[in-house]
């Protein structure tokens, strides 16, 4: 999760703008995680992968920002074999569909 607020992380510092300029921020970044959960439960579930190790989900849609807007993003999840709890893998954002 800290790599989707670090404005130097080298694979993370776009998504940490995209986030960031919405009111999302690494100083309370609890707020991020929450509204990735939400994002979860309230969007579908666009594509399962079952690998050898567990189930990979991924989830589009909107996710609500502390600013009032809706980002459109992508969030993954896993869930390990024999797993009940899908644990956070990341998340980007999501060019609109036309």
């Amino acid at each position: 999760m800290d790599y989707l607020l670090s404005s130097t992380h080298r694979a993370g510092k776009s998504k940490a703008a995209f986030f960031g300029a919405s009111g999302f921020s690494a100083g309370d970044w609890a707020v991020l995680a929450e509204a990735l959960r939400r994002h979860a439960i309230e969007n579908e579930v666009e594509e399962r992968e079952e690998t050898e190790f567990g189930v990979r989900y991924v989830v589009d849609g909107p996710l609500h920002a502390p600013d009032g807007s809706l980002l459109h993003v992508r969030s993954v999840w896993y869930t390990d074999r024999g797993g009940r709890e899908p644990r956070f893998v990341t998340a980007h954002p999501l060019r609109r569909k036309p």
